[in-house]
């Protein structure tokens, strides 16, 4: 299993205000419903094949934190680009 966690200042003052860019920014990057997101308040969770992860907002910035297996863990330079690339859509 490999831990993977990306975190970027954004922009935004709350996960409320962040959540519709956030949500199209992911969508952008993982079309055709290969990352399954669902959100619990405000919080973002997202599952796909060997992949299970949140996102949240702590102090200023976007954290995601995920478990890759595999064959998720086998992709991790390419889901952590996607991610980062996602998550830049939100930067200051």
């Amino acid at each position: 299993m490999s831990e993977l966690k990306i975190e970027i200042p954004t922009r935004f003052s709350s996960m409320a205000e962040a959540r519709p860019v956030l949500d199209t920014a992911l969508h952008e990057q993982f079309p055709g419903g290969m990352l399954q997101r669902s959100w619990d308040g405000d919080v973002l969770h997202l599952t796909g094949p060997g992949a299970k992860g949140t996102v949240v907002f702590e102090n200023g910035a976007l954290v995601g934190r995920a478990d890759l297996k595999p064959p998720a863990s086998m992709m991790k330079p390419v889901i952590e680009k996607k991610i980062r690339s996602a998550f830049e859509k939100l930067t200051a």
